[in-house]
């Protein structure tokens, strides 16, 4: 089980509210740190946004390569696939 840290804040006349250095120091967020806001109508949720890593995108082109070359797919098709994708999409909307 992932532990739980809780600490207590204030909300600042300015709307701002501080993060804890316990939080900050556990979730390796530093000043510039990005997040997505969620709420409920009671409940706020901040979520970091963390830059991607190079490594999972990379993975995820050679996993797209590979399904590629299983069925057949040529490098020159690709780009026609995606337009017909976007297509399809803008259809949809």
């Amino acid at each position: 089980m992932i532990p739980i840290n809780t600490e207590v804040t204030a909300l600042s006349s300015k709307g701002q509210v501080v993060l804890p250095k316990t939080i900050r120091d556990s979730l390796e967020l530093s000043a510039g740190s990005k997040f997505l806001i969620f709420s409920d109508g009671q409940n706020i949720l901040l979520k970091p946004i963390r830059q991607p890593d190079i490594r999972e995108f990379d993975s995820l082109m050679d996993a797209a390569a590979s399904w590629a070359a299983s069925v057949g797919m040529e490098e020159s098709e690709i780009m026609e696939a995606v337009k017909a994708v976007r297509k399809n999409r803008k259809a949809r909307a």
